[in-house]
């Protein structure tokens, strides 16, 4: 009685027109899978990879040597908004990208920068998101004029609403 495997080393060896319709299936199926999936590895996986083992930023956690400069630096650091953590300022994240920012920050300000051109450079560079205190502007005008809007359309239905009673 001979076996499967048998089997398939003989009609492998001598052969088989069924056994070769597998092989070009395998072929394929697995050998663009295995190009995709290494593709993907060198386009993704390595540069996620390699931002993790970058050194931080040279004034991201050393603080500036005259401390008015540093308290400068520090004010402006608490008023950006850290663009990973969306929820914390530069100042208080431990992330990679907000040690960088305030890296930039520091450098910046010991270098003579004002405050608010170190804000427009960033805002320049990040978009409005990354500061605390948006400016309005041609895309920002609605958020600060919408609750208003809406106060006064509330307000009028209100006042027609008591003077139909009267």
């Amino acid at each position: 009685m001979t076996t499967v495997r048998t089997q398939f080393r003989h009609s492998r060896e001598s052969g088989n027109p069924a056994n070769k319709g597998a092989r070009e299936a395998l072929r394929a199926y697995w050998i663009p899978a295995f190009a995709g999936m290494t593709m993907f590895w060198c386009a993704f996986g390595i540069p996620l990879a390699a931002q993790d083992t970058m050194p931080p930023a040279p004034y991201a956690y050393r603080q500036l040597a005259d401390p008015a400069l540093e308290a400068k630096a520090r004010a402006l650091m608490e008023t950006l908004r850290c663009l990973k953590c969306q929820s914390q300022s530069i100042a208080d994240s431990d992330a990679p990208m907000a040690g960088d920012m305030r890296s930039q920050v520091r450098i910046r300000i010991a270098a003579g920068e004002e405050p608010e051109a170190i804000r427009d450079w960033l805002r320049e560079r990040y978009g409005d998101y990354v500061s605390y205190r948006p400016q309005v502007g041609a895309a920002t005008w609605p958020l600060f004029a919408g609750p208003l809007v809406l106060l006064l359309v509330a307000g009028a239905a209100m006042w027609r609403r008591f003077e139909r009673r009267r």
